[in-house]
């Protein structure tokens, strides 16, 4: 089976900070969802990322810059991603609305890892 890349976006500018109790379902529900995965054979990795927006590095001129962030003005970041095994694209999405980003107010981008 084909691995996908679950790639967990989330709005950078959220209302308010979940409380401690709240953080602690929240990390409760993701790591349900992980073991759940892993038990049916089908999560291959995955990591929550930290909150700062990296580093884009690009080519130019003869030297690479690097810069702050995919860029200024995204009101998104990249909060994390899971690695899936799934059939196709349709069971790769099945498996991604399950998962608990969704119900935190996340968008999931789903992209097929092409095997080399």
């Amino acid at each position: 089976m084909p691995n996908y890349m679950l790639f967990l976006h989330r709005n950078s500018s959220r209302p308010t900070r979940p409380s401690p109790d709240d953080m602690m379902a929240m990390t409760k529900a993701y790591m349900g969802w992980a073991e759940r995965m892993r038990a049916e054979g089908r999560l291959k990795g995955g990591d929550k990322l930290t909150d700062d927006p990296g580093r884009v590095m690009r080519p130019g001129d003869g030297r690479v810059t690097v810069t702050d962030g995919p860029y200024a003005e995204s009101k998104e970041i990249l909060g994390g991603y899971f690695m899936i095994s799934a059939k196709d694209y349709d069971d790769a999405c099945r498996v991604a609305e399950s998962c608990p980003h969704l119900g935190y107010g996340g968008r999931i981008e789903v992209r097929q890892v092409d095997q080399m």
